[in-house]
């Protein structure tokens, strides 16, 4: 372990976070392993308790840490990593990566939406569109909740066991014929509220991640509108852009 530089304009708890991350990037520490110990921190690098335990909850906060009571504070295991790119559903993504992914119906409903939605899925305002509410998990953790928009016309029959038992991509193409070609995606961070933290298993007021997602056929004709809330400190997003 490298030694912190007093010196250094860069504040103290930073360069310890910072000798973490590269102790586990150099897989001294691998995941599950336990760090040293807030004392020998201080002992190392002759630094206060106070500002150890700040580098360790940034890191814990990020997901790079976690702390199990009267254990200690471990190394977090690899990060889901969640492609941007593409137009693979997440359980496509996951399974491609050796996760597993279940999905669990917590609704299914024919309601009334709002006006901003009817526009996006273009069915006349007042009229029923299908809200489909799902809870998904990676690997039996809890990873993201999803609410679901579409219009009832084009997916006449579809019902609650087929959603729950079939991706919906699968569903777009094999059963309807609609293709997905294209997406827009708005990303937003948000405060978790209580049903997502009661979800997610955390007692503080994290941020977690919001997707607003529509996609396309070729013909531009709107598939779906999906709104996705991901906790981060657990995950990550990656993207490919090109020039």
């Amino acid at each position: 372990m490298r030694r912190v530089q007093k010196q250094s304009r860069i504040p103290i708890y930073a360069q310890l976070q910072e000798i973490i991350t590269e102790m586990i990037d150099n897989e001294e520490l691998q995941a599950h392993d336990s760090i040293p110990t807030e004392h020998e921190f201080c002992a190392f690098h002759d630094i206060s308790r106070m500002t150890v335990r700040t580098a360790i909850m940034t890191l814990v906060n990020e997901g790079v840490l976690y702390r199990e009571q009267g254990k200690g504070t471990f190394v977090a295991p690899k990060k889901p990593n969640y492609q941007l790119s593409g137009l693979k559903g997440l359980t496509a993504v996951m399974e491609e990566l050796g996760y597993d992914v279940q999905t669990k119906i917590q609704s299914f409903a024919h309601v009334v939406c709002s006006k901003k939605i009817a526009h996006i899925i273009g069915i006349p305002v007042g009229q029923k569109a299908i809200r489909i509410q799902r809870l998904r998990f990676v690997d039996k953790e809890a990873y993201a909740l999803e609410t679901v928009w579409i219009d009832p016309e084009q997916y006449p029959n579809l019902t609650e066991s087929t959603v729950e038992a079939t991706s919906l991509y699968d569903i777009f193409r094999d059963t309807y014929g609609l293709i997905p070609a294209y997406t827009r995606q708005i990303v937003t961070p948000v405060r978790l509220n209580d049903v997502e933290k009661e979800f997610f298993a955390l007692m503080d007021e994290p941020l977690g991640l919001m997707f607003e997602r529509t996609t396309y056929t070729e013909d531009d004709k709107v598939i779906e509108y999906t709104k996705s809330v991901y906790r981060v400190d657990k995950h990550q997003f990656e993207m490919y852009l090109q020039i």
